[in-house]
């Protein structure tokens, strides 16, 4: 029948077929922020008679889930300005994940929005934290399910890492990262051969760290006698060995 909403299982996914496409205003990059009902008089009775929580929030929670169970998140692939599709996994892709979301604890879950379990998702899968979600971060390290690695970067904490036997992961992250900005500090000081680096050209290279962080690094290289200064001043030059 024209207009009716199709649901089909299969014995991995779950796939929802609805004519129409997205009321106004909603896309698949905005469904988590905006609610906007195909008719806001029926959500508003339903809401009175308790027969939802609080309208619009149907899609928070299916990311949600989706995430405490360690399954993808949902497919909208094939949707378009006609027609919404949406698949639903239903296979675990990391047992592991399960177990992460068990040791962050039924307290810190509890006050946690969508924002904080897709954080979660992304740094336990190495993907990048979309922009819009990047102010949560503070406060998942606050409460010390983030590590904060540098100015912008952030990992989960070694403590979720440690209690799936994943430390080594944690340790990869963070000495790669390390080490590819000690790299990328010597490369630019012998790009520039006698003619020497300045400090301030460094917080170029590596905008995303403080000046104490470079400070670091820069020690650590010349500990290993790779590079050297000239200067003891902010003028100071930096050469390669």
């Amino acid at each position: 029948m024209s207009g009716s909403i199709f649901i089909r299982q299969y014995r991995d996914r779950l796939v929802v077929e609805s004519p129409g496409g997205f009321p106004n205003g909603i896309t698949v990059d905005n469904i988590l922020n905006r609610q906007s009902p195909r008719n806001r008089r029926i959500a508003e009775i339903l809401s009175l008679c308790g027969l939802v929580e609080r309208s619009g929030q149907g899609m928070n929670l299916i990311y949600e889930i989706s995430i405490m169970e360690a399954k993808d998140l949902p497919d909208f692939t094939g949707t378009d300005d006609s027609f919404v599709n949406l698949t639903l996994n239903g296979l675990i892709i990391d047992k592991k994940m399960l177990s992460v979301i068990k040791k962050i604890g039924e307290d810190r879950l509890e006050s946690f929005s969508t924002s904080d379990f897709l954080i979660v998702n992304a740094l336990y899968h190495e993907n990048p934290v979309s922009e819009y979600l990047r102010p949560r971060l503070k406060r998942l390290a606050e409460i010390g399910v983030a590590e904060h690695i540098g100015r912008n970067k952030y990992v989960l904490s070694r403590q979720l890492y440690a209690s799936v036997g994943k430390s080594g992961t944690h340790t990869r992250i963070v000495g790669l990262d390390r080490e590819t900005n000690m790299e990328l500090i010597l490369k630019h000081i012998r790009s520039n051969g006698d003619s020497g680096t300045q400090f301030k050209e460094l917080q170029q290279v590596l905008p995303n760290l403080s000046r104490n962080e470079i400070k670091v690094l820069m020690r650590e290289l010349k500990n290993k006698n790779l590079i050297y200064a000239k200067g003891n001043t902010s003028a100071a030059r930096w050469f390669a060995y």
